[in-house]
């Protein structure tokens, strides 16, 4: 019998069938595996938590269902076991495996940790990548349980409990790149910069991106405690007596020195933006209103490209009638800053705390009977310091921090007042002194060695204000409404003018006022 079948021998055909067999039994091999790949797929595909997280559709009031809302700030351990709603923001993430990640959430001052770990009811695979997937900044409402945590978490300022995340709901998202992680905005200001770690971010990156900046804690602290002295000024004016009024910000005449004065076209002629509240308010005081205050935005046209100065400003602004003595301006004025330190110290200690992480300094210092120099006495003591006299017709910046520096060394505080300063020096409606013509019943208030507040007895009487007027080149008709007011009888006053920002820049010592200023102008800032 022949050993070849169809040109084929036996062995060659045992061989092809081996071959063949093998092919049939790899190719079900696969064929098994891909259906198991496929159930498995399938099956982690059917997200059983897909109900608990996902982005929201647009927010347009679709439906109130008045469910209560939980601040950070209002947890600690007491609250353990507690169901919370609340809406934050995504300050970081960290996916610490495919079954869990830990966000940190932030609302204004306040951070707290949150955790998603994988379970079979709520929390999936899907739903703990996603939620780490989320770009730092994003906003959030989250559902979840406050749950004591065994040790205090470091990162957050909420430190002894978390919230264990159990629905996960973005609410808005951030779209491109962060112009700067909040981690680096901030900062302690004396930190050293480690490359490769983290990078300074500068003050005109700050400006440019503001409202990114605006939220990191140490803005959101500053901007309460700037609100808070406000509100302490107005209850203190308040309670002594005073009327909030609200002036005009567009002038007919420049009120104080034509150089500094912001020229505007006002139809077929000019005006000229508010220098300061200061002929408004005297003429109230000739109106019978007796003690006003107002708080609203002052114009500087000046060309000082400083740490100090603005182009545009807040005012805390006041002015009262005398009885007896311009002192009795000097002393309320001197009350009021007594009560605003101790308020801030008192009631906001923690937005100075938040504050002092970033921007360190030595807590700020006021005696209770506070220390008064004559403008002659404050002189005295630079000298005695080694500051030539002949240049101390004025006290320039430089000196005035170098003043500050020898009350602080010698009287421990940071808080004081000059008074009587030269005629020379003052604005033409400044009382001269009653026994020395070349002196005014003027002064300023000084923190940490620069001035806070300008103020003084006002001129009363239309004569006498006429003359020196023209003694300081301003021509009387230009300003024929305010002198006028003048005529018709009006009572000796008095008063003085703060910056708001620059006293929140000294108590807090961030060292340039833009940082005080939510959206500062200066001589190169319009936007944003």
């Amino acid at each position: 019998m022949s050993d070849v079948v169809e040109g084929l021998t036996k062995s060659a055909l045992k061989k092809k069938a081996k071959e063949e067999e093998k092919a049939r039994q790899k190719a079900e091999k696969a064929a098994k595996a891909k259906e198991a790949e496929q159930v498995r797929e399938a099956a982690e595909g059917l997200d059983y938590a897909a109900a608990h997280y996902g982005k929201l559709p647009l927010h347009q009031s679709q439906s109130r269902p008045n469910r209560k809302r939980t601040d950070i700030a209002t947890l600690s351990a007491k609250n353990d076991s507690e169901h919370v709603l609340l809406r934050a923001r995504i300050q970081t993430s960290r996916l610490q495996s495919n079954k869990m990640a830990f966000l940190s959430l932030r609302q204004r001052t306040d951070t707290i940790q949150a955790m998603l770990a994988v379970n079979d009811k709520q929390v999936s695979k899907q739903m703990v990548k996603w939620a780490a997937s989320l770009s730092d900044e994003s906003i959030v409402l989250v559902h979840g349980t406050v749950v004591k945590s065994p040790e205090s978490i470091k990162s957050c300022s909420i430190d002894d409990v978390e919230i264990h995340v159990s629905e996960l709901w973005l609410v808005a998202g951030v779209e491109g790149r962060l112009p700067f992680s909040l981690d680096d905005a901030s900062r302690s200001e004396t930190a050293p910069e480690i490359e490769g770690q983290f990078s300074r971010v500068l003050l005109d990156t700050r400006l440019n991106n503001r409202i990114v900046d605006l939220r990191t804690q140490t803005n959101q602290a500053i901007f309460k405690l700037q609100h808070a002295i406000g509100d302490l000024f107005r209850d203190y004016l308040n309670n002594n007596g005073f009327t909030e009024i609200h002036s005009p910000k567009l002038q007919g005449a420049a009120t104080e020195s034509g150089a500094s004065v912001f020229k505007v076209g006002y139809f077929k002629g000019n005006a000229f933006l508010a220098q300061s509240p200061q002929l408004a308010k005297q003429m109230a005081i000739a109106a019978d209103f007796e003690r006003v205050y107002e708080i609203g935005p002052v114009f500087r046209a000046e060309d000082s490209n400083t740490h100090r100065h603005l182009t545009e400003f807040i005012g805390l602004d006041l002015e009262m009638t005398i009885e007896e003595h311009y002192h009795e301006v000097k002393e309320l004025l001197d009350g009021m800053f007594k009560t605003i330190f101790k308020g801030l110290k008192e009631r906001y200690a923690k937005e100075i705390a938040v504050v002092g992480k970033q921007f360190e300094a030595e807590e700020f210092k006021w005696r209770e009977e506070t220390l008064t120099l004559t403008f002659r006495e404050a002189v005295d003591l630079l000298v005695e310091d080694g500051v030539d006299r002949e240049i101390l017709d004025d006290i320039n910046t430089e000196n005035e921090k170098r003043l500050g520096r020898l009350v602080k060394a010698k009287y421990d505080t940071d808080y004081f007042i000059i008074d009587k300063f030269p005629l020379e020096l003052r604005p033409f409606y400044t009382m001269p002194d009653p026994n020395d013509p070349t002196l005014t019943n003027s002064y300023d208030f000084f923190m940490r060695g620069e001035e806070i507040l300008s103020g003084a007895q006002r001129i009363h009487d239309p004569e006498f204000l006429c003359q020196q007027m023209q003694a300081k080149g301003v021509d009387p008709e230009s300003m024929k409404g305010y002198i006028d007011g003048f005529r018709m009888g009006c009572p000796p006053h008095g008063g003085g003018g703060i910056g708001l920002e620059r006293v929140l820049m000294l108590f807090l010592k961030l060292n340039n006022i833009r940082r005080a200023s939510l959206f500062p102008r200066d001589p190169k800032r319009l936007e944003p």
